[in-house]
């Protein structure tokens, strides 16, 4: 028989995990914030439960201290992030729990904002309430895993995606590309995309595909992603179909884009903003790019990528995620690559990637890949 103090954890590690479960629920509509699930215990019984839905919204704790209304005190909470302290969108969480009466929190991770960062933990000790930090792994870093990277290392979490043959194609030499995959993958695409912040392409995308880039998913949370467009001389159609679907459209572009397509471009609809070249004067501003998505608040960016686009991200050391959707095809000598990034001197100095999920959908398959593990 286990000990008691270890059967206690068995138990809070399944209270946490049903959290996650809630958190979960708010995959579609949270970003900039973290998604987040809380649920409140007592005697033995679930007597409330909540996730952060959206931003601007009532986070989890307070959503679970709602449905709890008195049976709150005396209670447990169990949440997957360290409770808020400060005033943002919302009034602080700790003050919440505290006023409900809840006598003990166990939470599964400490929250990276400078904000918070271990104050939440400690104004809920300072109040008399006992409190557990017991993490629960990488399933809960997947979840957040673009919001944790930006209050880390300033900067969101890039995801490149791309469906490819088996002989790591793309396109046709002519640069026909739809469809390489079946309904199911592409169906799977949309989800993808209603999770990101962002979804990021070059302009070659749009003047060879047209994309809407909009996510077509039925779901009540679902929010629109911001549409980027990699776009150096603003050559982006004003009847573009992106700038008739839902969102809002940025097109960035260098000081070399002309004024007047400019000017079409904004009555179209659509924000632009200027960035300058690298400083080889080739290629995008990386850095500059990720300081912009950055100080917009942005966690995760899809980037829908061509070959040059992959390369140039994977150059960068820039892709933190590579999303591929395996066709069960070959395109052949001709046919335009997944990406051609390095050279190389000897294969000890290329990255190996590690797998974390492979699903089939159909006849295709999806893999996805990490750069390193999550932290």
């Amino acid at each position: 028989m286990l000990p008691p103090e270890v059967q206690a954890e068995v138990q809070d590690r399944k209270w946490l995990q049903e959290a996650l479960e809630l958190a979960k629920q708010g995959a579609y509509g949270t970003p900039p914030n973290p998604r987040v699930g809380a649920l409140l215990l007592r005697k033995g019984e679930i007597v409330g439960r909540g996730f952060h839905r959206q931003a601007g919204g009532p986070h989890a704790e307070i959503m679970a201290l709602a449905s709890a209304g008195e049976r709150a005190r005396g209670a447990t909470l169990y949440v997957t992030l360290e409770p808020c302290c400060h005033h943002g969108r919302t009034p602080p969480c700790t003050e919440a729990i505290i006023a409900a009466g809840v006598e003990r929190v166990v939470v599964a991770m400490e929250d990276p904002n400078p904000l918070v960062a271990g104050q939440g933990i400690q104004r809920l000790q300072e109040a008399g309430i006992q409190v557990s930090l017991l993490p629960l792994g990488p399933e809960l870093r997947f979840l957040n895993r673009g919001f944790l990277q930006r209050m880390r290392l300033g900067r969101p979490w890039i995801q490149v995606k791309q469906a490819s043959s088996l002989d790591g194609k793309t396109a046709l030499a002519s640069g026909e590309s739809q469809w390489l995959t079946g309904s199911a993958a592409r169906e799977d695409v949309q989800e993808e995309r209603a999770k990101a912040s962002a979804i990021l392409v070059g302009v070659g995308t749009i003047l060879a595909d047209d994309p809407r880039l909009a996510p077509r998913l039925a779901h009540p949370l679902v929010r629109h992603p911001v549409k980027i467009v990699l776009d150096g001389h603003a050559r982006t159609p004003t009847h573009a179909a992106l700038l008739q679907s839902p969102g809002e459209t940025w097109i960035i572009h260098t000081p070399a884009a002309d004024p007047g397509q400019i000017h079409n471009l904004e009555a179209a609809g659509a924000r632009l903003l200027e960035l300058s070249p690298s400083e080889t004067g080739a290629g995008v501003d990386w850095g500059g790019l990720m300081r912009l998505l950055a100080q917009a608040e942005m966690n995760e960016i899809l980037v829908e990528a061509g070959g040059r686009l992959a390369s140039s991200l994977l150059n960068a050391h820039l892709v933190d995620e590579y999303l591929l959707y395996l066709a069960p095809l070959f395109l052949g000598k001709d046919a335009r690559a997944s990406a051609e990034p390095g050279p190389y001197a000897c294969l000890s100095d290329i990255p190996r990637w590690q797998l974390w999920e492979c699903r089939a959908l159909g006849p295709d398959v999806k893999l996805r890949y990490f750069r390193e593990e999550l932290r």
